[in-house]
């Protein structure tokens, strides 16, 4: 048993413990550095909600995709086309109806945000049917450049001018182009509350709660509290599907197809079959991330969906590991509060200690007293100035060490088994048998899978 796995042992509540004791740890470091800065309650409740709500999509995101990857060995870089596809479509659908003299250029077709949100996810779902149909017989890179030219060609789709506007059941209706699209709809938090009738109860608690803390203006602190909270609620749902999904017979063959499809060919399994639905749900839950990304922006331009986002979401996969529904959370909590918003955080942070600090505007003045009088501090200040262009760097640092010391994962490997039996490798390669004498290794595991139990 490997020091990661030991230590989840111990961890109180298991799986789900080892998440809210991390998540517990990130919100106390952050919340003690502001306490420590002197930040205002309303900064302290701005940056819990910001980093709540990244570390909500990112963790939604590799979950969708550990169902491609962990689970099916689907090697899917093209999620940022999945989620440009769920957010275009909902807001097509869910945008008013055009107005002439309005703001928006292009309208919609005026339908509630839910049935936005559905069809959004909907066409995400065709989107991955169409390109899994000629992509099943390939697999490893070669899927991967089918996935990565697939998002790109939406990114470039969304920026034609052809699609920038359009009739559509007789409405004027479009994506913008690379304008980009307001997303004028009702916004997510009062469509949700209306659809109750509580819209009238929520803006008493919003001035219930600005009144006791002595807070003006606290809507827009309460909109990203109560945001944030749902995301990690959605994270939960995906949580809980997914663990669903592969604790399923459906989930049993996916992991079958992962290890080795020939195999599962072999036992009268249609691998394209499973693997065309397994694609299909990913994409549909990757496209359902991006509306939640996105819906509450104000605006959705698609320069947004590069493939950078894509390998954000590896990133965070491979930090938790892959095959491992808990590394998932884990991996995209970590990789949104250290790696994505650590350097912003750090900045402010550095801003906030050293206010009058003036970096060099270049980076030869920033070296030239480094190489001449061994003064280091300009070199240190321009490269705090520039630590969110050097952002990208410091990920791919990270990813390479990860790639070296922790290719499993954080939490080692961790992939759920396919049978209710224990497959572990046993700790010695020999194993006493009953009448005295020893059995070779085989010979203990056939005695397993027959009932009967070994040293392991």
């Amino acid at each position: 048993m490997s020091v990661a796995e030991d230590f989840t042992d111990r961890v109180p509540g298991g799986d789900a413990g080892l998440i809210l004791a991390s998540l517990a740890v990130v919100y106390a470091a952050y919340v003690a550095v502001g306490l420590a800065l002197g930040y205002s309650l309303r900064g302290q409740l701005n940056t819990i909600a910001v980093l709540t709500f990244y570390i909500g999509v990112f963790a939604m995101l590799s979950l969708a995709l550990n169902l491609h990857w962990g689970y099916t060995g689907l090697f899917n870089i093209g999620i940022v086309g999945f989620m440009a596809v769920g957010v275009y479509v909902m807001a097509l659908v869910s945008k008013p109806v055009y107005e002439a003299g309005g703001a928006a250029q292009v309208g919609g077709l005026g339908l509630p945000l839910v049935v936005g949100i559905v069809a959004g996810m909907l066409a995400a779902a065709l989107l991955g049917l169409v390109v899994a149909l000629p992509a099943l017989r390939l697999r490893a890179d070669y899927l991967a450049i089918v996935t990565i030219a697939m998002s790109e060609i939406v990114r470039f789709s969304f920026l034609s001018s052809e699609f920038q506007q359009f009739q559509l059941f007789g409405n004027r209706v479009g994506f913008g182009g690379g304008s980009g699209l307001i997303l004028n709809y009702t916004g997510p938090i009062r469509a949700f509350f209306s659809l109750f009738g509580l819209w009238d109860a929520y803006l008493g608690f919003v001035g219930a709660f600005g009144s006791s803390l002595e807070m003006n203006n606290p809507k827009p602190v309460v909109d990203g509290l109560v945001y944030g909270a749902v995301l990690l609620v959605m994270v939960a749902g995906y949580y809980w599907l997914l663990k669903r999904t592969g604790e399923s017979p459906f989930g049993r063959v996916l992991k079958a197809i992962r290890e080795d499809e020939d195999v599962a060919n072999s036992l009268g399994k249609d691998t394209n079959e499973f693997k065309i639905k397994s694609f299909m749900l990913g994409c549909a839950l990757m496209g359902l991330a991006g509306i939640f990304w996105l819906m509450t922006q104000g605006a959705v331009t698609p320069n947004f969906f590069r493939p950078r986002v894509t390998f954000f979401v590896w990133i965070a996969l491979i930090i938790g590991g892959a095959g491992s529904n808990t590394g998932s959370v884990l991996g995209g909590a970590i990789f949104a509060a250290v790696l994505y918003q650590g350097p912003r955080y750090f900045k402010n942070l550095v801003d906030t200690v050293l206010p009058n600090a003036n970096a060099p505007n270049g980076f030869g003045p920033a070296v030239a007293p480094l190489v001449s009088n061994l003064d280091p501090l300009p070199f240190v200040l321009y490269t705090i100035d520039s630590i969110r262009q050097l952002q990208l760097v410091i990920m791919g640092l990270v990813l390479i060490w990860l790639m070296h010391n922790r290719p499993e994962g954080l939490l080692g490997h961790r992939k759920e088994t396919a049978a209710s039996i224990s497959l572990s490798r046993p700790e010695t390669s020999r194993t006493a048998v009953s009448d005295g004498g020893v059995a070779d290794e085989g010979t203990a595991r056939r005695t397993e899978f027959d009932g009967g139990e070994s040293d392991e």
